[in-house]
């Protein structure tokens, strides 16, 4: 399963060379997990998941620009990797015109407390199991 949250690209997003900005790509991505971990949820009544979290890694492939702003982008993801402490989070952000780029994230839970890695819970790993699409 994916979880896909539309995005909109905001003209002071675009570049100099009017296109959109490449650390905004991970804004989108990161807009995106916010929805999954913590927006998607509260209308169900539930509480966010790993609102403790951090990214350890990002990666992304560039492959169609983005030219316009006020421009509505789907970002669907998915979790290529379950470990002990962290895992791996894919990204495909595409529209109309096509697949403008892929990402990918390592996600690290973090323990309030001690500011340090802790151990992904069972049940943390039960709900990232339904978005599991290992790499082949």
């Amino acid at each position: 399963m994916r979880h896909h949250s539309m995005q909109t690209v905001r003209w002071g997003d675009l570049d100099a060379f009017g296109h959109l900005n490449n650390a905004a790509y991970l804004v989108l991505v990161q807009e995106a997990r916010a929805d999954w971990t913590w927006y998607s949820r509260e209308p169900q009544g539930l509480p966010p998941m790993f609102a403790d979290m951090v990214v350890a890694r990002a990666e992304v492939d560039y492959l169609v620009p983005i030219y316009e702003g006020s421009f509505d982008v789907d970002v669907a993801m998915w979790v290529s990797r379950i470990g002990n402490s962290s895992f791996d989070m894919m990204y495909e952000i595409t529209s109309p015109q096509g697949l403008h780029a892929r990402s990918k994230t390592v996600q690290v839970a973090v323990s309030m407390e001690t500011k340090k890695a802790r151990r992904v819970s069972e049940e943390e790993k039960q709900w990232l199991a339904q978005y599991l699409e290992e790499d082949k």
